[in-house]
Parts: structure tokens; C-alpha cells; sequence
């Protein structure tokens, strides 16, 4: 058993990760070092609730800083690292300090991809990622104002959503010829273009953003086509990189993110990766190995690192899910659909209630986006966790349950 266990972060990975030590009977050392200045918290709400002013940071923050001291982790808030030395075991901040390790967890995290163009630094030109973040956009959305969304992803429409109801014009600018291209069917796509139309918002796809355009402020976004869409302020939302230079700096493999096996342990055996940084196997689908950017995956990566570390009976891998909340919307997603040969639409869109299931070709289901429809979701969950077939016909019949269709599986 390692004396001395350190986390790097400190987010909802690091956090899980904590608990699940001490929760699993780790009374060693235990320091958990963070970049922000805050104590851990939820990254999610920060489009949402959060940037609404329906959640403040008290239930933002994981755990207060008593919760901490009284699970006796050492904690250290304003911790950069700047260098791993695998050799010596032991990781250097930014102002000097150098903390020794028996067992290492990375749990880095990730940053936003910054926009490249002229006029990107003006001032008006908001990420989303932190807490200051979210602060800082919301003290620029006020009613009447125009906000220029750059992607059409999740946050982006997550955003456009909150800002349109708070009262201020909204454009969402997207590249792909649909909103949420890289991520969901055309079906979803085309929903969630419909519910923002309706709400209000202008959505321009196939489009190329070249400047941001103002003196010391944003006035405007210019596009390859000439058009200049005016603007008080703009959200840029397209993507995120994985925090691993530090890791790759050490010698770790780290290329789409920190690479791990399903323990979560990276190529040198006293260290793990978790979370956004982590590059992990995929087990409910085959060989496959990918980043999985989701609250679930920093919970469940925890687990398995404390798990291992511990020498402890491995927990169970969920299948992988994903939510996002817009307007009175609730998407919640199972799975992954990346190599769905066909997918089965269950309800009717305009009645925003309905569910996409993508199967392979021996129609074992991958994957399933649901609209309001939390039994497909729940169902569809367990179905792709048992590897499990469905005739499609049976699963777009409204009059058979989703009890009924887990319950032949």
C-alpha cells in the first residue's frame, strides 16, 4: 500500500477519486493539488444552471473545505505542476515546492480550443470552462444584448439557450451543415435546430468565421462569405484539448490524452490518468480506446484508479452516459453510436418526446439518445451494458413498453 498518494487537479475526477480512497480504507497520505484558487466543483452546471443564476457556488463547490480536513486530505489550492520526474517520484509546482509520491493520479483535466483569427483577444470574446468563466459571461449577458454563439456543440446551444431566455438576440455560428454534427443523427440535429428557432434563435451552419471584428471591443463577427453578423459579445465553443503535456513531457504515451489501460494505470505502473485527460479502453465495444468527456467517466475512472491502487475487487464499468439540458429539454445519452449500421426513431419529435436507437448490423445496440423519455434511456442503458439485440420493428412500436423490450433481452 502506497504511504503517499498525490492527485494532481482538482475537479470531479480528483474528487471521486479521494472519496473512493478513503472510503475504501486508504489511511495513508493523501494530497490533492489544484490550479484554480477554488475547491473542486461541478463543471456542468456552468452552461446551465449555473450561468443562469438558478445554482449558486455553495452547490456548485463538491464538498466544503471541513468535508475535506475532516477526510484528512491534504489540499492545495493554488498548486500549479509543472514537472513530473517518474525517476525521483515526484512532482514540482510552479512556485518551487516539490511533493514526493508513492502512487500518482493525473487528473489534468482539460482546456478549451482557442479560436485563430484576427480580433480573437477583443474584449467581449468569452470561453466557457471555469467558474470565472461563467462569471465573466454573465456579467456581459444582459437583456438586449446580441450574442454570437461560435459552435454548435453542447455548450454552444446550451448557452444560446440561457441567453435567449434571459432576453438576449442570439446567432449560433456553426462550421458543419448541422448543429451537433460530431456528436448525434440528423434526427437529434434537426430537433434541437427546431427548438431554438422557435425560441427565437438564429442558427447559420456551413459557415466560416474569420474575424472578430471591433476597436478595444467585439462590434461584429466576420465570415468567408462577407457577411458581417453584428455582436456585443461572443461565446467560442468549439472544443476541448486534453491537459496531457505534462505527461508527455515525463515520458508517459500520451497522445489523444493520457493513454491507460482499464485500470486506469498509464505505461508507468505508479501512475493513473483520469477523466477528460485520460485516454482509456472502451470495453463495452470492443478494441476500441477513446476520450469520453463526461461527469460519468471522471466518477467511474476514479473508482477503478483507488480500486487498483488498493488492490481492491474491480468496480463494474457502466455503460457510458451523457446528458445536456436546453430549454425544458432533457437529452440523456447512452452509449456510443460510432459504428451504428442503422438507427430506430421510438416517438414522435414533434411532441419532444422520443428516443433514437443506433444498432449495428446484428441490431446489438450501441447506443440511444433520448428526448424526454427517461424509460428508453434507462432501458436502452442496461440493454447496451448486456451486449443486448432488439428487432427494430419491436422497438419502434410504441405499444410494446421499454419494460417489455429490456425484459426479452
Amino acid at each position: 500500500m502506497p504511504s503517499r498518494i498525490v492527485i494532481v487537479g482538482a475537479g470531479q475526477a480528483a474528487t471521486q477519486a479521494a472519496t473512493s480512497l478513503r472510503a475504501g480504507g486508504y489511511d495513508g497520505h493523501l494530497v490533492l493539488l489544484g490550479n484554480e484558487g477554488l475547491l473542486p466543483y461541478q463543471r456542468p452546471p456552468l452552461s446551465k444552471a449555473y450561468l443562469s443564476g438558478a445554482m449558486g457556488l455553495d452547490r456548485v463547490v463538491l464538498k466544503p473545505m471541513e468535508a475535506w480536513i475532516e477526510d484528512k486530505v491534504d489540499v492545495h489550492l493554488d498548486a500549479e505542476v509543472t514537472a513530473l520526474d517518474r525517476q525521483a517520484k515526484s512532482v514540482t509546482t510552479r512556485d518551487g515546492q516539490t511533493i514526493g509520491y508513492d502512487a500518482l493520479i493525473l487528473a489534468t483535466g482539460s482546456r478549451v480550443r482557442a479560436l485563430a483569427c484576427p480580433g480573437a483577444d477583443l474584449r467581449g470574446v468569452h470561453y466557457l470552462r471555469s467558474i470565472a468563466d461563467a462569471d465573466g459571461l454573465g456579467q456581459d449577458m444582459q437583456p438586449g444584448k446580441r450574442l454570437v454563439v461560435i459552435g454548435g456543440g453542447y455548450i454552444g446551444l446550451e448557452v444560446a439557450a440561457v441567453a435567449r431566455k434571459a432576453g438576449l438576440e442570439v446567432v449560433i455560428l456553426e462550421a458543419a451543415p448541422r448543429v451537433l454534427a460530431r456528436v448525434a443523427p440528423p434526427v437529434i440535429s434537426d430537433f434541437f435546430q427546431t427548438l431554438h428557432h422557435d425560441a427565437g434563435v438564429t442558427i447559420l451552419t456551413d459557415v466560416k468565421v474569420t474575424a472578430i471584428e471591433g476597436a478595444d471591443c467585439v462590434a461584429g463577427v466576420a465570415l468567408a462569405d462577407s457577411r458581417t453578423i453584428p455582436a456585443d459579445l461572443v461565446l467560442v465553443g468549439i472544443g476541448i484539448i486534453p491537459n496531457a503535456e505534462l505527461a508527455r513531457a515525463a515520458g508517459l504515451k500520451a497522445e489523444d490524452g493520457i493513454e491507460t489501460d482499464v485500470d486506469a494505470r498509464t505505461s508507468d505502473p505508479a501512475i493513473f490518468a483520469i477523466g477528460d485527460c485520460a485516454s482509456r479502453p472502451l470495453v463495452h465495444y470492443g478494441q476500441r480506446r477513446g476520450r469520453l468527456e463526461s461527469v460519468h467517466n471522471a466518477l467511474e475512472q476514479a473508482k477503478l484508479a483507488a480500486a487498483a491502487i488498493m488492490g481492491l475487487p474491480r468496480p463494474v464499468e457502466e455503460t457510458p452516459w451523457f446528458w445536456s439540458d436546453q430549454y425544458d429539454i432533457k437529452l440523456q445519452i447512452a452509449g456510443l453510436s460510432t459504428g451504428a449500421a442503422h438507427s430506430v426513431v421510438r416517438g414522435d419529435p414533434s411532441q419532444k418526446r422520443f428516443a433514437v436507437f443506433h444498432l449495428d448490423a446484428d441490431n446489438r445496440l450501441l447506443a440511444v439518445d433520448a428526448i424526454n423519455a427517461p424509460p428508453e434511456f434507462i432501458v436502452g442503458k442496461q440493454v447496451i451494458a448486456r451486449h443486448g439485440q432488439l428487432a427494430p420493428a419491436r422497438l419502434a412500436d410504441m405499444s410494446v413498453s421499454m419494460k417489455e423490450i429490456g425484459a426479452g433481452v
